[in-house]
């Protein structure tokens, strides 16, 4: 449970660390054009960029279908907070607080 939630907060901080480095020094102004652009550069940072939304899309639906079945509140924010912080930090958080909520059923 633990291992979840320091994953979230490094998954917080090191995607905006290289946000922030981006603007601050980076030659494009940050849009969202520019941010998907440069995730479809060339076919290495294609393959990511793919590979995160392939990978993400399932995830937030299991998400979605968990938190009602397990009745976590909140979840619409885990769905925005991916988009607006990053899927490193929601996937793990959300870990995190369905294994406290599995904790709380099992006592």
């Amino acid at each position: 449970m633990w291992f979840y939630l320091m994953m979230a907060v490094a998954g917080a901080i090191v995607p905006w660390y290289f946000n922030l480095h981006q603007m601050m020094f980076g030659d494009q102004l940050f849009t969202m054009a520019n941010y998907i652009g440069a995730g479809m550069e060339n076919d290495f940072t294609s393959s990511i960029t793919t590979d995160f939304f392939i990978g993400t899309t399932p995830v937030l639906v299991w998400m979605i279908v968990e938190a009602r079945r397990m009745r976590i509140k909140g979840i619409g924010w885990y769905v925005v907070l991916t988009f607006v912080i990053s899927f490193a930090f929601t996937c793990p958080l959300f870990l995190f607080n369905r294994e406290r909520k599995l904790k709380t059923i099992t006592q």
